[in-house]
């Protein structure tokens, strides 16, 4: 059943590791990387609340709910990738990264409500927790691909004026992922029957208004009958998301200054080794992710999520203050454990803290809301970013970096206005979110 997120989370790896390379070696300039982002928050706030309210409105016979939404995605999303790497242009490159940005969020809304009709509550923590080992495995994995096929392939294609171009090595992780995408989401496809609804449920269907205006009304309707706590949880993502985005684009970049004393257009090959440690730490960081989640769990049952997810943010801001200092590259690792720890924070905790809050009947629509809370930041981040690298952070990415560090300390400070409601804390069916937008 959950294979198929295996592969949608490869693709997910790949954006967070490889696409702001990739950008680079078609000579995107640093300043310009938070602009050609815009597409992931873009497509998620667009299309997974939607995507999601339309699924809950969904049967066929023959396909089901969920799975026609994440077939047509995986379908979509393995053409991007195979495409992505012949990218000649750099308009060429961002406008694929639309299309596959869209096509994973059309698979991925519907592949956390597909767990959820599924299983019995009791089987529900089981299932969400198995959903992430396959987001950590399959973001790890794309993550690490890039140092393999950096090892074994040669050469590099040209842009469209003529200028050298991306690597040959980057088609190998691409073509990789758009194998993993189709395939494993064929597999559950195939082997996961959906549970057929009752008459009554159909009865219910087909009273039902359908259609994008009628998802629209009620995703307008839960924002203004949304719950305060969600309101701060907002807030909280507003400095924890756009601190991510940060990360994400600019990593790389930093690893280059720091470690590498290079620049892409001053020393290509330096910079590509510097890419190759990105993924390094990007894939060591979600392997934490994995191994801490279990912990994070019992941990929140303890002193409670909100402290919890205080403390994880702490770390990961001190880490990144700390990372674009260190002049060693196996010492990168180090401030990872802290960051991966809270990455796992990220993907669960703030689902533990307002899920009292949220009506039973609107789970779906207020789960859409929260990612709606996600990519808005990244949309600012896209914006805005550029103008404050060049003006505020002097165009330097280890500061982009620092920069991202701080904002992760004004995420804790916010978790400190939550009230958590009082919940059943032994209620562990709350979903992981996944690691993408």
């Amino acid at each position: 059943m959950n294979v198929g997120f295996f592969g949608i989370q490869y693709s997910f790896g790949l954006q967070q590791t490889a696409i702001n390379p990739l950008y680079t070696f078609l000579h995107a300039k640093p300043e310009e990387l938070p602009l050609l982002n815009l597409a992931g928050p873009m497509t998620g706030l667009l299309i997974q609340p939607l995507i999601g309210a339309m699924s809950d409105r969904t049967w066929h016979p023959r396909w089901g709910r969920r799975k026609p939404y994440f077939l047509i995605g995986a379908i979509f999303c393995s053409l991007t990738l195979f495409a992505f790497p012949f990218s000649k242009s750099l308009w060429m490159a961002a406008g694929l990264l639309w299309i596959l940005d869209a096509a994973n969020n059309t698979a991925m809304e519907p592949y956390r409500a597909f767990i959820a009709d599924k299983l019995p509550e009791k089987q529900r923590a089981m299932g969400f927790l198995t959903q992430s080992f396959f987001t950590g495995l399959g973001i790890t994995l794309a993550n690490l691909s890039l140092g393999f096929f950096k090892n074994i392939i040669t050469g590099e294609s040209t842009t469209s004026d003529g200028r050298s171009g991306i690597p040959y090595w980057v088609f190998g992780s691409f073509f990789v992922g758009a194998i993993c995408s189709i395939v494993s989401v064929v597999w559950s496809v195939s082997t996961t029957p959906e549970i057929p609804p009752t008459q009554e449920e159909l009865a219910e269907l087909k009273a039902k208004q359908t259609g994008f205006g009628a998802s629209i009304k009620e995703i307008l309707a839960a924002i203004a009958d949304m719950p305060k706590i969600m309101w701060v949880l907002a807030l909280i993502y507003l400095f924890q998301w756009y601190a991510m985005f940060c990360y994400w684009q600019f990593v790389s970049l930093s690893i280059a200054d720091s470690i590498f004393h290079t620049t892409p257009d001053s020393n290509p090959g330096l910079y590509e080794q510097a890419v190759v440690w990105a993924g390094k730490v990007n894939g060591f960081y979600n392997i934490v992710t994995f191994l801490s989640a279990f912990l994070l769990v019992w941990l929140a049952k303890k002193i409670g999520a909100k402290y919890v997810h205080i403390l994880c943010l702490l770390m990961a801001g001190a880490g990144l203050l700390i990372f674009p200092h260190i002049v060693q590259k196996e010492l990168l690792f180090v401030p990872m454990i802290g960051f991966g720890i809270a990455w796992a924070s990220m993907m669960g905790v703030p689902y533990i803290i307002v899920v009292g809050s949220i009506p039973k009947e609107r789970y779906g629509v207020y789960m859409g809301i929260i990612n709606m809370m996600i990519v808005i930041p990244m949309i600012l981040q896209t914006t805005t970013f550029g103008f404050l690298y060049h003006w505020l952070l002097n165009s330097k990415p280890t500061s982009a970096i620092g920069f991202a560090g701080i904002l992760l300390l004004l995420a804790a400070f916010a978790t400190t206005f939550i009230k958590p409601s009082k919940t059943n804390t032994d209620d562990t069916s709350v979903p992981l979110a996944a690691a993408g937008h």
